[in-house]
């Protein structure tokens, strides 16, 4: 008897399951952190001000752990400090300091004394928003001056005075250098200890306050190989050490953690340490050893202005500070907006079990029934949570070639390892053809924000292109759809519309963003209108081709006009903002719209090209072999010089003059490539197609659940900066299974309002520019036949049977496009009436103007 071979084989859905780990995981860690970790230091301060990392080997990019620091510049610096008095006492060290903090709030002011003569002198400098910035020469922090400041808030002398209406803004001390450097006419190291007892007690015991922010600074520690032999005899690391290692525990005392946890009324010293600018300090940034360079104390002077300042600054789009910063509490309108939507499924849940009688039995039955109404709960609470709250952490970007690269290149293997061929010719354009498409742009599109790599020019010029791509299948899909179905008609208009904006428009209001800020879903919509305005007019002369061109060509010419007479569009948003409440940015409407002006007709032109070449049958004519083979050389002649041309660009800025007048030749020259042959033709990437079946989705919810601070940062479930790479894939697989289930429950409510069959809604697979209503309109290259996939569903329906419904591994293993339906519906009606289509979308409209019109205002 032979002997049994071991076999082993995955569970099919074991990616489902490690969906669901991954988000166990993401939770629990957040939830530990959260209640744990962060009782100590809730706004992230003690995180500025202790710990942090560089991200980039230039020492430009400082991280905080756990939080995002805010660059600060004129503007944001002088609504903060509000022309009030900003004070800074102490030794030359505090002195560059206080240089780069002036900088920073009026870049016209000096990064410097104006002579050496002046080294060991006060000096005062005014920003232009009326701030007075202050600096007095003390390295011992032992003058009179120094005792009445932190006394009475005076200095000694009626010149010295601070403003009489308002104590500093901000007050930094900084000395002990000068107490090694001249030990033995100081009093040394001891005289040091004496002098800051007395500093600190004076702070601690003062009946109030004498600045809104008390900042204490470390001794620097110096590069001794550096030092001149003077300063090197007496300026000893070990004596650095202790001095800071005294000023911290003064400050922070060893049991001031506990005595708050049990009297939390007690406050600690109101002093901030930020122990942290040692941990910036590289010997290659000085020359003396002693003072570094300005860049790494701007650093040092941000840190400052993050500490005082984040908290105080409005709190609105975009929350891209997050350290030392509170998340702002919800009006009442915003707070009964967020309860409704994320009760709202749990409730229409625990009314369909009530009805049931709350048997057991029924749970499976009820959650297929009200799935789509808990997941769009479920993930909009998840997403206002990841990113309106500090439940999880949020950390800047850094771009690094080789992480670009090594992205890239897994991701391609990931296509290629899960490419499947199809035993027929599927046609031009395919429907797995542009789920790929769509798929393998979207992660494209995924690593260039992860990296933050829009600042490099060679890699966000094909971005560009990718993004264009995008419009010119919507171009391409709804002029087919039309140019052959001719359905001109208000639920075909819904079912778009509603399937592209729904869950855009939710979350612009559960994250209280502005809507054109998830610029993708309102641009295709902008441009499905146009299409559909310009098919539709004169639509009974569609089949005269001179007159369909002309329509489209005028079309063309009509919204390059409105876009180019830019009052024309502030106008328009002018009435928006006066009838609607509705605040956009004409001018970055502009800049999205005129980026991409031409695409959508180029898309439209190859749809009816292709439609012509089929009806006439064009590639029955003996000369098409050579046309085709002269196209393919054409093609792979403007890709090579697409990519040499872009590449040369000086930036991104000159690039984007020339990008919407030249974004079509790459664009044709793919589509020509990729359906050169049968073989091409047949052949799809499943992963991709996976990813391009749920890329609408992809791309709204990376703002908040796999990105953070509104795409500013990067999303964190796993505390410290070195778990990075851990982070990314447990947020990966939160995010693109999040996606996946937002789209199959978009399409189930979007097939809803608009009264169809979940199954035979013509949205429903549909994630992206195009909707799945133009996916059986399939128009191949060499075939007389059309591709119609939509038959075989249709048939699979008539027979009444009941499927199992796939999961989102289910259909990336075997690669299929069905999409996940209810058997029944939620009651969200009484029985006896039902509103019409016209009548559901004139209510959603209403109900957004008056969110509108109640929505508090920044």
């Amino acid at each position: 008897m032979p002997p049994r071979r071991l076999s082993f084989s995955l569970n099919p859905l074991w990616m489902y399951y490690a969906s669901r780990l991954a988000l166990a995981i993401a939770l629990i860690c957040g939830l530990l952190r959260y209640v744990l970790l962060d009782y100590f230091d809730p706004m992230r301060c003690g995180a500025l001000l202790s710990k942090g990392r560089f991200l980039d080997e230039t020492h430009r990019n400082w991280q905080p752990d756990g939080c995002m620091m805010h660059s600060y510049g004129p503007k944001d610096a002088s609504s903060c400090l509000s022309g009030r008095d900003v004070l800074f006492i102490g030794d030359s060290v505090t002195r560059k300091l206080f240089f780069q903090t002036a900088h920073l709030v009026d870049g016209a002011l000096p990064t410097s004394p104006p002579d050496d003569e002046q080294k060991h002198a006060d000096h005062t400098l005014v920003a232009k928003s009326g701030t007075r910035l202050s600096f007095y020469w003390d390295p011992f922090l032992n003058s009179t001056r120094v005792t009445d400041i932190l006394v009475s808030g005076l200095g000694s002398g009626a010149s010295n005075r601070l403003s009489p209406h308002s104590k500093p803004a901000l007050l930094v001390l900084g000395s002990g250098l000068w107490y090694l450097r001249y030990s033995e006419s100081s009093g040394g190291l001891p005289a040091w200890e004496s002098n800051m007892e007395k500093v600190l007690n004076s702070i601690s015991f003062a009946p109030s306050l004498v600045a809104d922010e008390i900042v204490m600074l470390p001794v620097e520690e110096v590069v001794p190989a550096k030092l001149t032999r003077e300063r090197a005899a007496t300026m000893r690391m070990a004596d650095i050490d202790a001095m800071n290692s005294d000023l911290y525990h003064r400050i922070n005392p060893p049991s001031s953690d506990t005595v708050r946890l049990f009297y939390p009324n007690r406050p600690p010293m109101p002093v901030s340490y930020p122990a942290v600018f040692n941990l910036m300090l590289d010997p290659s940034r000085t020359d003396d050893g002693l003072h570094f360079s300005d860049d790494v104390v701007k650093i040092q002077a941000n840190i400052l202005l993050n500490s005082r300042c984040n908290d105080a600054l409005p709190k609105k789009f975009p929350f891209d500070k997050t350290c030392c910063r509170r998340y702002p509490w919800p009006s009442f309108v915003y707070l009964a907006f967020l309860a409704f939507i994320f009760f709202l499924g749990p409730c229409m849940f625990a009314r369909a079990w009530y009805e049931k009688g709350y048997t057991m039995s029924a749970v499976t039955t009820v959650l297929e029934e009200n799935k789509s109404l808990l997941m769009y709960s479920g993930s909009l609470c998840l997403i206002y949570m990841a990113d309106r709250t500090g439940f999880w952490l949020k950390e800047q970007k850094q771009f690094n070639s080789l992480s670009f690269v090594a992205f890239s290149l897994l991701a391609l293997a990931a296509g290629l390892g899960t490419l499947k061929r199809s035993d027929k010719d599927l046609g031009f354009l395919n429907r797995e053809q542009t789920d790929e498409w769509k798929g393998w742009m979207q992660v494209a599109i995924l690593i260039y924000h992860y990296l933050g790599a829009s600042k490099i020019s060679g890699i966000y010029n094909p971005i560009r292109v990718l993004v264009a791509a995008y419009l010119f299948m919507t171009g391409y899909g709804h002029t087919t759809f039309y140019a052959k179905k001719a359905d001109f008609g208000f639920k075909r208009i819904a079912q778009v519309m509603i399937r592209l904006n729904l869950y855009t428009l939710l979350l612009s209001y559960i994250m209280n963003t502005d809507y054109l800020s998830y610029y993708f879903a309102p641009l295709v919509s902008m441009w499905f209108l146009i299409i559909y305005a310009t098919m539709a007019i004169g639509s009974r002369y569609n089949d005269n081709m001179a007159f369909l061109l002309g329509k489209i060509f005028a079309s063309a010419g009509l919204i390059s006009l409105f876009m180019r007479e830019k009052w024309l569009l502030r106008s328009l948003f002018d009435i928006l903002r006066r009838t609607c409440a509705i605040h956009w940015s004409a001018d970055e409407w502009a800049f999205r719209v005129n980026l991409d002006l031409w695409v959508v007709y180029f898309g439209m032109l190859t749809a009816l090209a292709t439609i012509k070449i089929r009806e006439h049958h064009f590639t029955e004519h003996p000369q098409w072999p050579l046309a085709f083979k002269t196209s393919l050389g054409l093609s792979a002649f403007v890709l090579l010089w697409y990519m040499i041309f872009e590449l040369t660009q000086p930036s991104k800025f000159v690039y984007n003059t020339w990008h919407p007048y030249i974004s079509f030749l790459p664009i044709g020259a793919f589509v020509v490539l990729r359906n050169a042959s049968v073989i091409l033709r047949s052949a799809s990437s499943r992963f991709f197609a996976f990813i391009g079946r749920c890329s609408l989705e992809t791309f709204v919810i990376q703002f908040h659940l796999w990105l953070a601070a509104d795409t500013k940062g990067i999303l964190i479930v796993i505390p410290a900066t070195r778990w990075r790479l851990t982070n990314m894939v447990i947020t990966t697989i939160v995010f693109v299974y999040v996606s996946h289930l937002v789209a199959e429950a978009t399409g189930e409510i979007t097939a809803w309002i608009c009264g169809n069959e979940p199954k035979s809604l013509p949205t429903t697979s549909s994630t992206t520019a195009e909707s799945s209503a133009t996916r059986p309109e399939q128009i191949p290259l060499v075939s007389d036949s059309l591709h119609e996939p939509g038959k075989a569903q249709e048939a699979s329906e008539s027979d009444g049977t009941m499927r199992r419904i796939p999961s989102w591994a289910d259909r990336l293993a075997d690669g299929s496009s069905a999409t996940t339906s209810s058997p029944t519906r939620s009651k969200l009606f009484a029985d006896g009436w039902k509103p019409g289509l016209k009548t559901r979308v004139l209510g959603g409209l209403g109900l957004m103007w008056l969110l509108n019109v109640l929505w508090p205002t920044a």
